[in-house]
C-alpha cells in the first residue's frame, strides 16, 4: 500500500486572545472581513479553574494561554484533562523576566519562589495542568519567531503518530523597557487549536502537511492587504500571531469563502512551513 503523501489533522476547536481579539467568533468575523477590527490592548480574563493561590500568582501569559486553550477545548467538546498538549512560546513571561533582572541588579538577590517558578519556559504548561488536571503527555518548545510553526509541526506529528487528539497553545507576553527595546513584542496573546486524527461532527476544517517538502525555503504568507494595517502588524510584532495567517484561512473555509487555502507559515529562516487548509 502506498504511503499517504501528507500528514492530516482535523481542527475541532479554535481559541484566540490578543490585541483587539476577544475569542474565535469575533476574530473569525474580523479575519473574514465581515466585521471591523478595533485595535485595543489585550483584555485578559481571570484565570478560570485555578485555585485561589495560583490564581493570584498567574502571570499575563498564563491568563492568555488558559483562556485560548479552554475556548478551543469547549468548542471541540473535549475535556481538557484528557488531551495531550503542546505549548509553544518564544520567551514566556516577559514581565517576570524583567522583575527578576531588576532584582538581580540590586544588593538583595534573593528571588522569591513565585518569581522563580514563573520564570521557567514551561510555566504556562504547568499552570494548565494545575487548572485542568491534565495528565497526558505535555510538550513545551520555543523557536523564537518560528514558535507557532514549530508548535504546529510538533502537534500534527503527534496526531499522526499517536492517533489521538492534541491541543496546541502558542502564547507570549510583552517585555517592559529596557528589554522591550531589544525584543519589541507588542502585547500578550495566545492562539490555540484542538487537532484530531479523524473527522468528527465538531470538525471545522482539515490541515495537511506534505510528508516531504513541508519545510522549504521561501516567503511566508502575509495577511491580505484588505485587512486593516494594525491587524496585519500583529503578525510581525507578536510571535504567536504568526499563526493568524492560518486562522484567516480557517475563517475563509469555514464561511465557505474558499474550498481550500495553501499557506506558508514563518519558520526558522530561510524556511517556511507549507500547509494546506481544506473545508470540512
Amino acid at each position: 500500500m502506498s504511503e499517504v503523501p501528507y500528514l492530516e489533522a482535523w481542527v475541532e476547536g479554535v481559541g484566540v486572545i490578543g490585541p483587539g481579539l476577544t475569542g474565535w467568533e469575533q476574530a473569525r468575523a474580523v479575519l473574514s472581513g465581515e466585521a471591523p477590527y478595533e485595535a485595543a490592548p489585550t483584555a485578559l480574563p481571570a484565570p478560570e479553574l485555578l485555585p485561589p493561590a495560583e490564581r493570584r500568582r498567574a502571570s499575563r501569559i498564563v491568563k492568555a494561554t488558559l483562556a485560548a486553550g479552554l475556548e478551543a477545548c469547549r468548542q471541540a467538546g473535549r475535556e481538557p484533562a484528557t488531551l495531550a498538549n503542546v505549548f509553544a512560546a518564544s520567551g514566556g513571561d516577559g514581565h517576570n523576566c524583567h522583575q527578576i533582572c531588576e532584582l538581580l541588579a540590586t544588593g538583595d538577590r534573593q528571588i522569591s519562589p513565585t518569581r522563580f517558578h514563573n520564570s521557567v519556559h514551561n510555566a504556562a504548561s504547568g499552570y494548565w495542568s494545575i487548572a485542568t488536571g491534565a495528565t497526558p503527555p505535555a510538550q513545551v518548545l520555543g523557536a523564537y519567531d518560528a514558535s507557532f510553526g514549530a508548535g504546529l509541526l510538533e502537534a500534527m506529528t503527534q496526531v499522526a503518530a499517536g492517533g489521538e487528539p492534541v491541543l496546541l497553545v502558542a502564547g507570549d507576553s510583552e517585555y517592559p523597557e529596557p528589554l522591550h527595546a531589544k525584543r519589541p513584542i507588542q502585547d500578550t496573546g495566545a492562539l490555540a487549536l484542538v487537532l484530531s486524527p479523524v473527522r468528527t461532527p465538531a470538525s471545522l476544517a482539515a490541515l495537511r502537511l506534505p510528508r516531504r517538502g513541508a519545510l522549504a525555503e521561501g516567503a511566508s504568507t502575509a495577511l491580505p492587504a484588505q485587512l486593516p494595517e494594525p491587524l496585519r502588524q500583529l503578525a510581525q510584532t507578536m510571535p504567536p500571531m504568526r499563526g493568524l495567517v492560518l486562522f484567516e484561512a480557517l475563517a475563509l473555509v469555514q464561511r465557505a469563502q474558499a474550498a481550500h487555502e495553501n499557506i506558508a507559515i514563518e519558520y526558522l529562516p530561510p524556511q517556511v512551513l507549507r500547509l494546506e487548509v481544506l473545508a470540512a
